[in-house]
């Protein structure tokens, strides 16, 4: 059977007055130096070797962020190393193709994300505006208790100034909010605090990831040292 890799799609474009290509192609050779002839017109950064074309597979599938140890077991890869680098030029394939993807990094693992700019067909199509949308009450007791959790419900009212019990409940249906503990005050209080699916909601990498993170988040409280003593005091 003929060889037919590497191998080139082509098309036409939206509007229909050029032909285009998606710049997606296929070599045998994990190495891409073993890539010596290609066709006119093709960038090497776009050729796919079979560990790309895994990793990219298993991000595609995915229905949730795959770890870098993760990607290793399923992809057949080396190390994690050899991750990041395949997800490195897998992002460059996509760049140099005008591609609507790309590989984020998002919680404690990477997705194959759409571009921005195509989330308003995107959310048509899946109905995810009435899915995610939070009323502007729910979605400021979020922020809150993003910046400042973990946070007590008591905290977070008088933050608010308004009884938050029902969107408590309503953030933790959803996924976004869970308890993490206890306060060690008077009545235990409980304390919440956002989760991974939060994280990914919001293509997060960290709660670091939020804006202006380092001036809103809660900081712990300051060591208070005592106050060195007087010779009045010290006889």
């Amino acid at each position: 059977m003929k060889d037919l890799s590497p191998q080139r799609v082509w098309g036409r474009s939206f509007a229909g007055s050029a032909p285009w290509h998606w710049q997606f192609f296929a070599h045998r050779d994990d190495s891409l130096a073993n890539v010596l002839m290609l066709p006119t017109g093709v960038d090497r950064e776009c050729v796919r070797t079979p560990k790309m074309a895994r990793v990219e597979t298993a991000l595609l599938v995915a229905d949730a962020p795959l770890s870098s140890r993760k990607l290793v077991q399923v992809a057949t890869l080396a190390d994690v190393a050899e991750v990041h680098q395949l997800i490195e030029q897998l992002n460059a394939a996509y760049a140099r193709s005008a591609s609507p993807f790309r590989i984020e990094r998002v919680a404690t693992g990477y997705q194959l994300l759409t571009r921005p700019e195509f989330a308003l067909w995107l959310g048509k199509l899946h109905h995810r505006q009435a899915d995610l949308k939070l009323t502007p009450p729910a979605l400021e007791t979020l922020t809150i208790l993003a910046y400042r959790q973990p946070i007590t419900r008591a905290d977070l009212e008088a933050i608010r100034g308004v009884q938050c019990t029902d969107l408590l409940k309503m953030l933790m249906d959803r996924g976004l909010v869970r308890i993490a503990g206890e306060e060690d005050t008077l009545g235990r209080p409980f304390l919440y605090e956002t989760t991974r699916k939060f994280l990914e909601l919001f293509g997060l990498r960290s709660l670091d990831d939020l804006p202006h993170a380092a001036d809103l988040r809660r900081r712990p409280p300051k060591p208070v040292e005592p106050e060195p003593e007087t010779d009045a005091e010290a006889a």
